[in-house]
């Protein structure tokens, strides 16, 4: 029978990868490992295959079908705490202005109290702001400037940007990865 994992080229078959608890890694980024990678861990035994592709890799002496889910065989302990980057700011704030809330492609990062006036870069002082929202503002504080912030800024945890990013979802789900990942999964009463 003909399945479309079959004509799938290998390298488009990711590896969506779990924790010993079989959780996923993270959700945002999704934890996922190229098939390469995936394959040297299955055959150094740190991990253990859950679900795998149709679409088979071979070698002269050696066959294995792409796995498409695998654990750890090692519990890895998530930091609480995640580091300040610019993709972990955009994702606590919901790839949204702070100010008006729009959700443009245009994103850009701004200083509460601004660095002129003493402000720092930390997780309290730099919030998301799209382009026209951060010129408007300029050097001014929120206040000064008459535009509220829509939530104030804090430090998130792993689990608060983790929960953040189920909101957004991967272009791409096999169907293997449903049973590991919450969203879109309707309950049974």
């Amino acid at each position: 029978m003909f399945h479309p994992d079959l004509i799938r080229h290998p390298d488009s078959c990711p590896t969506l990868v779990l924790n010993a608890d079989y959780t996923p890694l993270s959700y945002y980024p999704l934890s996922i490992w190229p098939w390469q990678t995936a394959v040297k861990a299955v055959f150094l035994d740190r991990v253990d295959i859950v679900a795998h592709y149709e679409r088979e890799v071979r070698s002269p002496n050696h066959s294995i079908r792409l796995p498409s889910v695998i654990a750890l065989k090692q519990y890895v302990r998530p930091s609480q705490f995640p580091a300040f980057t610019r993709f972990n700011l955009f994702l606590r704030d919901r790839f949204a202005c702070q100010y008006c809330g729009t959700h443009e492609r245009d994103l850009t990062f701004d200083h509460v109290v601004p660095r002129a006036q003493g402000g720092r870069t930390t997780w309290e002082n730099v919030v998301t702001a799209c382009s026209p929202c951060n010129l408007k503002k300029g050097g001014r504080t929120p206040k000064q400037a008459a535009m509220p912030l829509h939530v104030e800024p804090i430090r998130p945890t792993s689990w608060h940007l983790q929960e953040h990013g189920r909101s957004f979802p991967p272009n791409y789900l096999h169907e293997t990865w449903h049973d590991w990942l919450y969203w879109d999964v309707e309950l049974e009463a």
